[in-house]
């Protein structure tokens, strides 16, 4: 069944006949899909004229881009020096015992909540730390994720 992505076409029709747009143009289909599915990109790719493959490049180079659904909830945790050496990793799998997540999985099957690692949040006198959404939650141990997360929980 073909994905109807008539929705992008009033963003299609704003960067249309103008060069190094690209980043902008996905980050504005992000921004309306949640994510950029290789359909969404394969559709702009024939909108634009734009080969595929350079798409692709694109949306996988930058960090910015997501090509997977992502949770309510964004949960990043910290991995630089100060975190790791403060238990981060610790953290991450109180993380994702709490959360459910098996295997490579970083997305809950509710879509309530993302998982990912990021190289530093700059809060290195709190380590480890852990930011969901925009709020940072700092001095962490494993014991602390349960009361984090059902903070979150209560919205739903």
């Amino acid at each position: 069944m073909e994905q109807d992505f008539s929705m992008l076409d009033a963003i299609i029709s704003k960067y249309r006949n103008r060069s190094g747009i690209l980043i902008p143009l996905l980050q504005d289909v992000q921004h309306t899909l949640g994510y950029l599915s290789k359909e969404a990109m394969r559709y702009v790719s024939v909108q634009m004229g734009i080969p595929a493959a350079d798409i692709y490049g694109v949306a996988t180079f930058y960090s910015m881009f997501k090509l997977k659904p992502q949770g309510k909830h964004i949960i990043r945790v910290c991995k630089g020096t100060a975190c790791h050496v403060s238990d981060a990793d610790g953290i991450k799998e109180a993380l994702r015992s709490e959360l459910g997540l098996q295997g490579d999985e970083d997305t809950t099957s509710d879509m309530m909540f993302t998982l990912m690692e990021v190289a530093c949040l700059g809060c290195c006198s709190l380590a480890p730390v852990i930011m969901v959404d925009d709020t940072t939650y700092g001095k962490l141990n494993p014991e602390s994720i349960k009361a984090i997360l059902e903070r979150y929980g209560e919205e739903a």
